[in-house]
């Protein structure tokens, strides 16, 4: 048959100036065939002829060929990524697991050192700067001693983490935000890898715990995001399984305009992909109009994967990856061996090739304008005209008259590796600055300022380019190296903000180039915000009304009359092109990556050394999880349960585990103060993810979540429906475990949509919840929750919270057996009504493998590993 393939063949040598390397020999092993495949499912292929032996590769590759005629599949594969990709505040939750799970296999009587990850681990110090100072030179150095007292105790037990675990690297604070650090430093593209038999050249494939993982994709790099737990089944050896992907072909035409920006090509995708439905998808750029994206413009549309709802976002390899590997400095030899592979293997970027997908969808480079995204998702595209009349759509209504705008912008961040890895991005920015400051225009005092890029070269090339200096004197000094504001970082607002929002006077708005903008995200005193290229966050900056429309409105009115618009400030083509050439210097990347990992206060602290890790109980930031133990057991089996907390549509792991500051009259601040901390020093919440106890606390922590149960409800409470009483979500769960009921969560469509922390599935095994039925999951999240052996139920279209109406005193019962449970089978769920009516719903297991219906079996991942480890060596 076709898709035979022969287990027989030996691939001739790779021979590349003078070395032979064993390959896995695409083009050679199939043939013509092969340019049918999308490069993502190309990639893939050669993974698992690589990885995979005997009868299960020949099934795989027979897959992976049989998705061909119907460019869909039910199959599964196995995927064996390179390396893993972390962040701290990803990590730390991950690194604590495993010292956990070390101190369970002690008390086992097994050796705790033989847990180690099996294969390499880059940890990158990034999540946790924080915008204190700012609008001034010593910025970043007053930014990162604040950052490193804050959570000194916990960059201990990381620098503890690299010494006792194979395998861990950590880059420390200052060296820049992950994604760039994987785009400049870690990629290689193409690498070689010493096994068995001898040495293989194999492409750049990996995994990362941060949903923006894909912007290496950017480059040629098939790499995706994926939660911190099933992260942890890969460092142990087990792959990453899954459904043989369908693969939407994003048809590229055309160029963009000049004036128009990666920035908003990739909000276009984002809102155009959203509105298809790409979720679990891989994405794949293709077409002539790819040729016209540098490898920074694609990078860009790569980053916002996850916004558009995608695994991957990929780009091939082509001229344009090689420019980008020289531009940063890659070594000349290593340069050929990209080109040389890819272009052998089958893996070359061709602009008239087209292959099979899935579906397509095409999008004209030339017909793309300027826009914002907003107020609330990054999927909501606008002309960038038009935030007054999304704004006005809000229906704020001041209860008194103020000195500020009803919409001031309260923060102007350039923020983030989404649009700050790309050198124009950040150019175009300090031309607008130039200009504005040659005009004598300055920000107003409400506005806080930042510019946080992703990369420490960017400070090099911005100097060498003449625009430091002037990005500075209009407030947007560098403030450090990190995610800062993208992530929820932004530092305290502007008393004129703050006092005009305690009034009722302004609703104030968060303009930033992140890629997500959330309720609350950003700041949880600001529920709107607009997302958009760096040069536009200054100019509405500038403005200091997020209402006002730049495309006919003046950005500011000098003094002698003059009305400064937008189209004065914008720098051409022309001007970019001159700046960016003046910026280039390719040793810059190294060097400054070098020197800020160096970083004097973080070698300074002293870590533990041993095996296992001194937990001290009095320690309000790392405390042993009870969790990560061989016993927890699996939530499966048939029960009929209260729901904890029915929620709606577009509920985000922000919404599930804040990542922001801890309010100081929170319920958590109380914890904490109860504890021996400072009210007004808490940090935020991704700090305390090594405290379960903490994290328990902050579940489901929004001002901006409604629950449906009960309507009304303050912050973080729930209805404990047997005593009619409303208390911490925390204490109700606890109640219902303590008489033995069980308890599940209901929600609309995108459950857990955004970032990819695993403690917005953790919070919920805390709280007992065996099952999340909802309208629709996001990937991650649904992987989290599975790791943590919650069941995905799915619910059918049409059968969503609004039209169940659960009432208190309904229940739900999940017929959820072990034996039964298998990938997208149906489960049996009827609702309980309180007046005795029984309601059947139709639902189904959201599992995609026969992995994960084991991992729920078992418990989740945790228990798994436990067992696996325990059996090889006990």
């Amino acid at each position: 048959m076709e898709t035979q393939h022969d287990e027989t063949r030996a691939d001739a040598a790779f021979e590349f100036e003078g070395a032979a390397l064993h390959w896995v020999d695409l083009p050679g092993r199939f043939g013509p065939r092969l340019q049918r495949l999308p490069l993502v499912l190309r990639l893939l292929l050669e993974n698992v002829v690589r990885n995979m032996a005997g009868a299960e590769r020949e099934a795989a590759v027979a897959a992976l060929f049989d998705w061909l005629p119907a460019g869909t599949s039910e199959a599964e594969i196995a995927f064996q990524p390179g390396r893993v990709l972390m962040h701290d505040t990803t990590s730390t939750p991950a690194l604590v697991d495993i010292a956990a799970m070390r101190d369970a296999l002690a008390e086992a009587g097994v050796d705790p050192a033989v847990l180690n990850p099996g294969l390499r681990v880059d940890v990158s110090v990034d999540h946790s700067l924080a915008v204190e100072a700012y609008a001034r030179a010593d910025a970043p150095a007053l930014n990162l001693a604040h950052e490193i007292r804050r959570n000194q105790e916990r960059y201990r037990f990381l620098r503890w983490a690299s010494k006792a675990l194979a395998g861990v690297h950590i880059n420390p604070p200052g060296t820049g935000i992950m994604h760039t650090i994987n785009l400049e430093q870690l990629a290689t593209v193409v690498t070689t890898e010493q096994r068995a038999d001898g040495r293989w050249i194999v492409p750049d494939m990996m995994i990362g715990t941060d949903s923006h993982t894909p912007m290496v994709n950017g480059i040629g790099v098939l790499g995706w995001g994926v939660g911190g737990l099933e992260a942890q089944t890969v460092m142990f050896g087990m792959p990453t399984m899954l459904r043989i992907p369908d693969v939407t072909g994003v048809r590229l035409t055309g160029a963009l305009q000049a004036g128009v920006l990666a920035t908003d090509l990739a909000l276009t995708v984002t809102q155009r992909l959203r509105a298809i439905g790409v979720a679990g998808e891989f994405v794949e750029f293709f077409g002539p109009g790819v040729a016209s994206l540098s490898a920074g413009d694609r990078s860009v549309v790569a980053n916002m994967a996850p916004e558009y709802g995608a695994t991957t976002g990929y780009f091939g390899i082509d001229g344009r990856t090689l420019d980008y590997l020289r531009e940063t400095g890659r070594a000349e030899p290593h340069v050929r061996m990209v080109e040389a592979y890819a272009q052998r293997a089958g893996l070359w970027f061709e602009p008239d090739a087209a292959p099979r997908y899935t579906r397509t969808l095409e999008i004209d480079l030339s017909r793309i304008g300027l826009h914002v995204a907003g107020p609330r998702r990054p999927q909501d595209l606008l002309p960038y005209g038009d935030t007054g009349r999304a704004l006005a759509a809000v229906g704020f209504a001041p209860r008194t008259a103020g000195a500020l705008p009803a919409h001031p912008v309260a923060i102007a961040a350039i923020t983030s590796c989404t649009n700050t890895s790309d050198p124009r991005l950040l150019v175009a920015a300090g031309l607008l600055a130039r200009k504005a400051r040659r005009l004598g225009l300055q920000v107003p005092a409400w506005v806080k300022t930042s510019l946080a890029p992703g990369s420490p070269a960017a400070a090099s090339y911005l100097e060498r380019a003449g625009l430091l200096d002037d990005l500075g004197a209009v407030g947007f000094q560098i403030v450090g190296y990190g995610c800062t504001t993208c992530i929820g970082n932004p530092g305290p607002l502007t008393e004129p903000i703050r006092t005009a929002q305690l009034a009722g006077a302004s609703k104030a708005v968060a303009i930033l180039s992140g890629n997500r903008n959330f309720p609350g995200r950003v700041h949880p005193d600001l529920e709107l915000s607009f997302i958009m290229s760096p040069p536009l966050v200054i100019a509405f900056g500038l403005a200091g009304d997020a209402a006002r429309d730049l495309s006919t409105e003046p950005v500011q009115t000098l003094a002698d009359g003059r009305a400064v618009h937008l189209q004065d400030l914008w720098p051409t083509r022309e001007e970019i092109d001159v700046h960016v050439s003046l910026a280039a210097a390719p040793a810059d990347y190294r060097q400054a990556f070098q020197v800020a990992s160096r970083n004097p206060l973080w070698h300074a602290l002293q870590a533990p050394d041993g095996p296992l890790f001194p937990w001290d109980p009095a320690s309000t930031a790392l405390r042993r999880p009870p969790f990560a133990a061989r016993d927890e057991g699996s939530l499966l089996g048939r029960y009929a349960a209260h729901p904890l907390l029915v929620l709606g549509d577009d509920v985000t792991t922000d919404h599930i585990s804040p990542a922001s500051a801890i309010p100081p009259d929170s319920l958590v601040a109380d914890f904490l103060v109860a504890r021996g901390d400072d009210r007004h020093d808490l940090n935020v919440f991704a700090s305390r993810r090594g405290n379960w106890e903490v994290m328990l606390r902050a579940a489901f922590h929004s001002k901006t979540l409604r629950n449906l149960l009960a309507p009304g409800l303050p912050v973080a409470h729930t209805l404990h429906v047997p005593s009619g009483q409303v208390q911490p979500i925390w204490d109700v769960a606890q109640r219902y475990r303590a008489a033995g009921d069980a308890v599940v969560l209901v929600a609309g469509e995108r459950y857990g949509t955004g970032s990819s922390r695993d403690w917005a599935a953790k919070g919920q095994r805390l709280l007992g919840i065996r099952a999340v039925l909802a309208l629709s999951f996001e990937r991650i999240h649904r992987s989290n929750l599975i790791g943590m052996g919650i069941l995905p139920l799915r619910l059918a279209a049409g059968m969503g919270p609004e039209v169940l109406r659960l009432q208190p005193g309904d229940r739900i019962a999940v017929d959820a057996d072990a034996v039964g449970i298998a990938p997208r089978a149906p489960v049996a769920v009827r609702v309980l009504r309180a007046d005795g009516r029984v309601e059947p719903v139709a639902a189904v297991a959201a599992v995609e493998t026969q992995l994960e219906v084991e991992l729920l079996r078992q418990g989740g991942v945790i228990p798994a590993i436990l067992q696996q480890t325990i059996a090889a060596h006990a």
